[in-house]
């Protein structure tokens, strides 16, 4: 029996990658170039909920797929919630760039005791033109230098709450458990699970 298709819209291989996993054995995960989209969606929203649904219905009114998409942003309680729905673009409005978004966000905590932040994860789900939106959370704070070789973006100085390692040291396996990407897709999963089954 073949599993059930479902639109990924990323062009992202590490969170195309991770959803595979999360999603492994329940549904056939398609990215942006196996429907053969290779432009880029614009992400001109000011929340991340805003660009997640820009994604997702970019892709269902031009391609006709149900599909999701998300958007992630790091808030860090000492820069007032920053960079939030610039974390990809936080070194350089007009690409990403991990080291320098990295770098910069260590410098600007230089001094600060209060290192708290979170990942906030937003998924936007469109079915039969429905939209719909999901969250996942996860708290910790900022290492005071990079640490670990796994993961990419953040990871190397992300310390989740109740542990003492960082996202790159602790991996993918873990990170798939306890991400705020893997809780905002769990949160989508248990939606298609009660609608779709």
């Amino acid at each position: 029996m073949s599993l059930p298709k479902l639109v990924f819209a990323t062009n992202n291989a590490h969170k195309l990658s991770e959803i595979r996993a999360i999603l492994a054995g329940q549904y056939q995960v398609l990215s942006l170039h196996e429907i053969d989209c290779f432009g880029d969606i614009p992400e001109t929203a000011d929340t991340l909920e805003g660009n997640a649904l820009l994604k997702a219905q970019f892709v269902f009114t031009n391609y006709g797929y149900d599909c999701f998409a998300d958007d992630t942003g790091l808030e860090v309680e000492a820069l007032g919630g920053r960079p939030g729905v610039h974390t990809a673009r936080y070194a350089n409005p007009d690409h990403n760039d991990s080291e320098a978004n990295t770098a910069l966000l260590l410098k600007e905590l230089e001094g600060h005791t209060d290192r708290n932040a979170r990942f906030r994860t937003a998924i936007a789900y469109i079915h039969n033109g429905r939209e719909l939106l999901f969250e996942g959370i996860v708290n910790g704070s900022i290492a005071t230098e990079k640490r670990g070789d796994k993961g990419f973006g953040y990871d190397p100085v992300f310390i989740p709450e109740g542990y003492s390692q960082t996202f790159a040291e602790l991996g993918t396996d873990v990170k798939n458990t306890i991400s705020h990407r893997a809780r905002a897709v769990l949160a989508l999963c248990e939606y298609l699970k009660l609608h779709h089954a």
